[in-house]
Order: C-alpha cells, then sequence, then structure tokens
C-alpha cells in the first residue's frame, strides 16, 4: 500500500457545518421556551384559566409534531459531506469489473416506448470496455411492442454506440442529443457527414417505434400484463453480421407473472434479473435504472468504479448512488418535481452520517452485498433452502464463478431455459428472496427498506454529485401524477413506520445513532407533517372563529418566542436556497408544495398504510404515467397550477382555504365593527389571523384556482361546493366540541 494513490475525495463543508450546528442550537432553545409557554398553562390556577383545554392541547400536540419533525432534520444537517473522484486512476480496462445494467418498465401505454428506448440505447453507450457491459430489460408486461422496440433499439445502438466513441460523445442519449445543438457546428466534415446520417437513422427509428406502439394499441394483445409466461431473449444472437466495434449484449426479460402469485412490484422484477443475470454474465456490479432515466453522461460507470475498486473503500461500500436529475423541469418548478431538497441538501448530509439510502435508481451496486458471499464449502441444501432449488443458479454463488451462457454470439439454448425458470413466478416459493436476499418486499418502496437493512449489516454508501448530470429523466409535472406518486411514496414511508421495521425498533446493529435518525427521519416525515399541519390549518382557525386565543398577545414578552421561532425558520430555508444556487420563487413554490402535500399525499398516503396494516387495504403499485400531454407541460412551464385532479386531493385543499378565509374574514369584521374594544382585539388574536393570513396569501394559487380562473384547468364548481359543505360541518362540529 505504499504507492497506494486515493481514487476519490471527500470534503465537508465548514461552514455549512458552523450554520446548521449554530441555528440548531439557537431554534432549539427557542423551542424549549415555547414548550415551557404551552405546560405552564396547565399549571394555572383554575379560577385563571379562561381558554378551553382541548383546543390548547391540540395545537400543542401539533408544535411538538412539527418541532420532532424539525429535530429529525438536524441529523442530516449534522455533517454534509461533498465528494470528488479521479476516474483516470482507475486500472487498465482489462481489469475492470463487469457490470450488469438493469432497466426496469411496467407499462408500455404510460412509459413512452421512444424514452424507454433511449434509456437502453444511452446505457450501451457507456463509457466502459463493451464486453464487461451487459444490459437487461425488465418488462413486467410482457409486451410484444416492448420486445419489438427492444430489437430495433439494439439494431440503432450498433451504429450509435460506434458513433459515441470514435468522436467521444458527452451526450449518451441520442434523444438529447439531437434535440441540442450540441456539437451541430462542430468538427470536420467527415463528422458533419456522419452525424446528419446518424441523426436520419434515429428519426428512422422513432418512426418505427411509434408504428410499433400504434400497432399494438389496435391490435390484441399477444399477453395479459397480469398473466403470461416467462420470456427471454439475447436480442444480439439474432444478428448474424459481424460488427466492427463490439458492443455490449441486451437481454429482454420479461418474468412468469399468474393472477395466483403476488409479484411484489419493482422488487420482484429485479430480483428475477438478478438470477437471470447470473445465468447470462454474473458482473460483479449492477447499475440499476429507472425506463425514463437515461444515461447523460458516459462516465458515470468509471466514477462509481472509483469507490468499488479502490482497495481501500472496495470492500465496506455496497452502493454508489448518484443524484436524479430531470431535463423537463420548468424555472419555477411549482410541483417542486425536481426534489431539490432531497438531492441538494438531505443527500448530502445524510452521506455525511453513513451513506445514503437507495433512491429507486442511477446507483451501482455490488451483487455480493445483496446476495452474499460463499465458498465451495458452503452447504448445497442450506443454499437452496434460501435460492431456490436450481443448481447452475447455486453455482453462480460460488466467487470467480464465470458462465458460459454466450460463445461466438450463440447462447446456451440449456442455460436459457434454466434462465426462463429462474424467472418463473413460483421459483421464490419456500425461500429467502425478498426477505434475506436481494431486493425485499416488505413495501412498495425496496429501495428505502433494501438500503437500511444493507446499512444495518455493516456495509457503506457513498453519494456522488457530479457538476455535469451523470443520468437525466422525465418527471411528472401535472398535479394530479405527482399527487399519486408522493401518495405511493408517502404510504411505503409509512407502513415502515408503523411496522416492526421501524428504525427506531430495527436498528441499529452496525449503525451510528446520526444514521439511525437520518433513516428515521426520512419514514416519519410524512407521518409527522400531515398531522401537525392539519392542526395549524385548523386548530387556530376554529378558534378564532369563536374568538379564543391560542397565541400570547402582541405586547406579551412570549409573543417573541412565536415570532423568533417563525423567522428563524424562514431564514433558514431562504439560506439553503441561496447555497444551492436558486431563486427566491424556488422557495415560495417550496414552502407552497409542502403544505398542500401534507394535507393531500402525506395524509391519504399515511390512511393507506395504516389502512393497509389493520388488513382493510392491500397494498397496490401504479406506475407514474410519464407520457406528456402537450398543453400540461404548457400550463407548467407558465406557472400556473393544473387542478385537472381527482377530486380527493382538490377537496381538503379547498376546505382548508375556506375554513381559513371565513376565520379571518370574521375576525376582521370583529375587530372592526362588532367588537367596541377594536385595538385589544387585535393584540389578543393578531398571532391566528397572522396564520390564517400567511396560509392564504401563502396558498393563493389554490383562491385563484377556485374564483378568478375560468378555464379547464381550474378547479371544478362541484368539487367547491363539496368543499364548502365539509367546511361548513368543520366550522359547526369544530367550533362545538372546541369551544
Amino acid at each position: 500500500m505504499e504507492n497506494y494513490v486515493p481514487m476519490h475525495e471527500c470534503r465537508v463543508h465548514k461552514i455549512s457545518i458552523i450554520v446548521n450546528r449554530t441555528h440548531a442550537i439557537l431554534h432549539s432553545i427557542a423551542i424549549l421556551f415555547l414548550i415551557h409557554y404551552r405546560l405552564s398553562f396547565f399549571f394555572q390556577h383554575p379560577p385563571n384559566i379562561t381558554i378551553p383545554t382541548l383546543p390548547w392541547l391540540l395545537i400543542f400536540v401539533s408544535e411538538l409534531l412539527l418541532c420532532l419533525a424539525w429535530l429529525l432534520t438536524q441529523f442530516y444537517r449534522w455533517r454534509p459531506v461533498y465528494r470528488t473522484v479521479f476516474p483516470e486512476r482507475l486500472p487498465a480496462d482489462d481489469k475492470l469489473p463487469a457490470i450488469d445494467v438493469f432497466i426496469c418498465t411496467a407499462d408500455p401505454n404510460k412509459e413512452p416506448s421512444v424514452e424507454v428506448m433511449n434509456t437502453v440505447i444511452s446505457a450501451m453507450a457507456l463509457d466502459y470496455p463493451p464486453e464487461k457491459l451487459h444490459v437487461y430489460v425488465s418488462d413486467d408486461a410482457g409486451s410484444d411492442a416492448t420486445l419489438r422496440c427492444t430489437k430495433e433499439a439494439w439494431n440503432f445502438a450498433r451504429y450509435w454506440v460506434p458513433f459515441c466513441r470514435k468522436y467521444g460523445l458527452v451526450t449518451a442519449c441520442p434523444d438529447v442529443y439531437f434535440s441540442s445543438s450540441e456539437d451541430s457546428f462542430k468538427g470536420s466534415s467527415e463528422f458533419k457527414a456522419e452525424r446528419k446520417k446518424m441523426e436520419e437513422k434515429y428519426e428512422i427509428l422513432k418512426q418505427r417505434i411509434r408504428r410499433i406502439v400504434q400497432e399494438n394499441h389496435t391490435d390484441v394483445p399477444v399477453n395479459n400484463k397480469l398473466d403470461h409466461s416467462s420470456i427471454i431473449e439475447v436480442i444480439n444472437e439474432y444478428h448474424k453480421e459481424k460488427d466492427e466495434v463490439k458492443i455490449p449484449i441486451l437481454v429482454y426479460v420479461s418474468r412468469e407473472k399468474r393472477p395466483s402469485h403476488h409479484h411484489n412490484f419493482k422488487a420482484g422484477a429485479l430480483n428475477v434479473l438478478l438470477r437471470v443475470s447470473a445465468m447470462i454474465s454474473n458482473s460483479p456490479y449492477i447499475l440499476v435504472l429507472d425506463c425514463d432515466m437515461h444515461c447523460n453522461d458516459p462516465t458515470s460507470a468509471r466514477q462509481a468504479m472509483c469507490y468499488h475498486c479502490d482497495p481501500q473503500t472496495s470492500q465496506s461500500i455496497a452502493f454508489v448512488q448518484f443524484p436524479q436529475t430531470f431535463r423537463n423541469i420548468s424555472e419555477d418548478d411549482i410541483y417542486d418535481s425536481q426534489l431539490r431538497f432531497v438531492f441538494k441538501i438531505q443527500w448530502h448530509g445524510f452521506d455525511g452520517a453513513g451513506g445514503p439510502t437507495i433512491s429507486g435508481t442511477n446507483f451501482y451496486i455490488k451483487r455480493e452485498a445483496l446476495l452474499g458471499s460463499f465458498s465451495k464449502q458452503q452447504d448445497l441444501m442450506a443454499l437452496k433452502r434460501s435460492f431456490g432449488p436450481s443448481n447452475d443458479f447455486i453455482k453462480t454463488l460460488v466467487e470467480d464463478y464465470k458462465p458460459c451462457f454466450i460463445k461466438d454470439g450463440e447462447s446456451s439454448r440449456m442455460l436459457l431455459e434454466h434462465a426462463n425458470v429462474l424467472a418463473s413466478c413460483s421459483y421464490e416459493d419456500q425461500t429467502t428472496w425478498g426477505t434475506k436476499v436481494g431486493f425485499l418486499y416488505f413495501c412498495v418502496l425496496e429501495d428505502y427498506f433494501t438500503g437500511f437493512t444493507l446499512h444495518r449489516k455493516g456495509s457503506k454508501s457513498v453519494y456522488l454529485y457530479p457538476k455535469r448530470p451523470q443520468f437525466l429523466g422525465i418527471s411528472s409535472t401535472n398535479f394530479n401524477e405527482t399527487s399519486i406518486q408522493w401518495t405511493r411514496w408517502v404510504s411505503g414511508l409509512t407502513s415502515v413506520t408503523i411496522s416492526r421495521f421501524c428504525p427506531l425498533i430495527c436498528g441499529p446493529l452496525k449503525m451510528s445513532l446520526v444514521h439511525l435518525m437520518c433513516y428515521l427521519e426520512v419514514a416519519c416525515m410524512p407521518l409527522l407533517c400531515c398531522l401537525s399541519v392539519w392542526g395549524f390549518a385548523l386548530i387556530p382557525q376554529l378558534c378564532l372563529f369563536n374568538g379564543i386565543p391560542l397565541y400570547p398577545k402582541i405586547s406579551d414578552s412570549n409573543f417573541n418566542i412565536f415570532s423568533i421561532i417563525f423567522i428563524s425558520a424562514i431564514s433558514k430555508s431562504l439560506y439553503d436556497i441561496v447555497t444551492t444556487g436558486d431563486q427566491f420563487r424556488v422557495w415560495k413554490n417550496e414552502w407552497r408544495i409542502w403544505m398542500v402535500r401534507s394535507v393531500t399525499c402525506y395524509t391519504y398516503g399515511s390512511l393507506d398504510a395504516i389502512l393497509n396494516k389493520l388488513g382493510i387495504k392491500e397494498a397496490s403499485f401504479l406506475p407514474t404515467n410519464k407520457v406528456t400531454d402537450d398543453e400540461q407541460f404548457k400550463l407548467y412551464e407558465m406557472g400556473i397550477f393544473d387542478f385537472r385532479a381527482a377530486t380527493m386531493f382538490l377537496a381538503p385543499l379547498v376546505v382548508v382555504i375556506l375554513v381559513n378565509f371565513a376565520a379571518f374574514v370574521g375576525a376582521v369584521f370583529k375587530a372592526l365593527v362588532v367588537d367596541d374594544n377594536g385595538d385589544r382585539y387585535w393584540e389578543k388574536m393578531f398571532g391566528q389571523m397572522f396564520l390564517s393570513f400567511y396560509i392564504l396569501v401563502s396558498n393563493y394559487v389554490i383562491i385563484e384556482g377556485m374564483i378568478i380562473r375560468k378555464d379547464k384547468a381550474s378547479i371544478p364548481l362541484s368539487a367547491t361546493l363539496w368543499s364548502v359543505v365539509f367546511s361548513v360541518f368543520i366550522l359547526l362540529i369544530g367550533s362545538a366540541i372546541l369551544c
């Protein structure tokens, strides 16, 4: 190790640490004063108590929940780190480990085939030795159209991959490359001519894919997406001509599905790919990609290998996580589709605590971390009880096993039959797949649960955030789809929170306390936010409506406590916006969408998890619709909310606005008209009036959608009328109970 040269570097951002820790201490002191103020109410002499106990208790509980949520966020702010890699220090290509790329698609109707095939082509164009790169497409729908499109993609890749390598293109995705002006006015005449030919080939590819998809819509489906046999095809073997430049092999995999067997969502598909790929390539490292997340920079594999190949970190690192970045994000990003806070702030702190969890896509994971390491002396029957009855698969678990699946372009028919057995829906019966080995099945968020389990066992992970996005995807850009997506995520996280796998109960074996708290924050945050925000959105307003003060008078020194906490929270969030290079409007939109999600997605997702836990409702998974509607996307780019969403998402928003509006207008009316001593009323009720006013101003777009806008993307009159009924009910019943 005397000549050891590190392949990576980790920097601790000292200024952020000082600011974060100083703010945490000062904010905590203010919170302690708030708790003292609230508790002192319960120790007053009964004749001095003029405020009902129940609303005081409820708002105190809401404040405690929000304080707990804030406290948990401080753990990933404790030590944010930033990493740099040096790919030029990697060993020679012939010494690099092999990589399998897993691309998962589930519904060709919701995931545009052109986008999916761009992901496939970009993965094949990674800057990595082609003989050590193997791309697998998992088609959970068993669609004949996806299989045919995959073959078309491979035919195009035969020309695209050599073109990328010949001219050193830095954009591996053809759709992104040809839609930009990159290199279009540069280079020699030979390059320009080849570029033009390549662009023509790409246009032909898109036409063929769209024709295949169109035929699939009009024809009777060959397979039922929930009931079909397994299909495995090595695309390369059907091509008999010898290519001048070698390209990675491409394998299409569709696992067997039957209504009588639970298919375990994405985690089940990934575990099938683990088994099938072991028979074909058995690469020690795996890149997992969502079907719409294409490789933007071909160097991501080499960057990840700077950790997996470094002798000082290779044994401890289970996976390298890259951020999710999107190419259809507007400047306003009114729905926070880019997940700015997660990938620009939270994951850096997660990394400093011990490593981020798996984020669903864009991660290079070690196969051994998922399956374990075994020697030839291992008990065969014990392995079969864990991994299933296939002797051929058991062989792949032994160190240095090199499958001879493909020879001279021809796949082994016998091993292909074995691979189909491994993709059958009954193969995992009576095994530990999904419970102890592979990607875990406990909830629809297999990434969070699998990452948590790996870290509990002592594995580490790292978070790489290069200046140039390594992966670019398509994000949901309408309110309905983002709400459905977040509801699904929250359901998975809450199901972990209320289970025996809750980080507070389940950990830690080999995790630090700070790392454990980071996991707890991710799992508990939606539930804590929905409960606290509902409390702040209704309790003070009902009391304001009935003239009951819950906050100190302006002249009372205790009022400063609430002012300091509010200003402190706003200031810190603005500081985070500045340090990440974003603008004020991003801060405004994030605050609004946080409130919106708390009363909709967080609420419904948490309720869904609770009902599932009680056995009243079964867990479900709906793929996010990635088909872009031009009209909806135009509204998104203009920063206009599209309220064409399910009433279940609109009603809570309108109810909150109506209750706050009624309380605020009623209070102003009392202060100006009814109350003889208006100044004293203002002073007594200012805190609640300000809270209602702040909620109304922050969510002006909802008021605009209800009253001002008349376009078809505004809030439907029916949703508003139903919400009026609910609001009146809440005001009447709430007033009777609380007051």
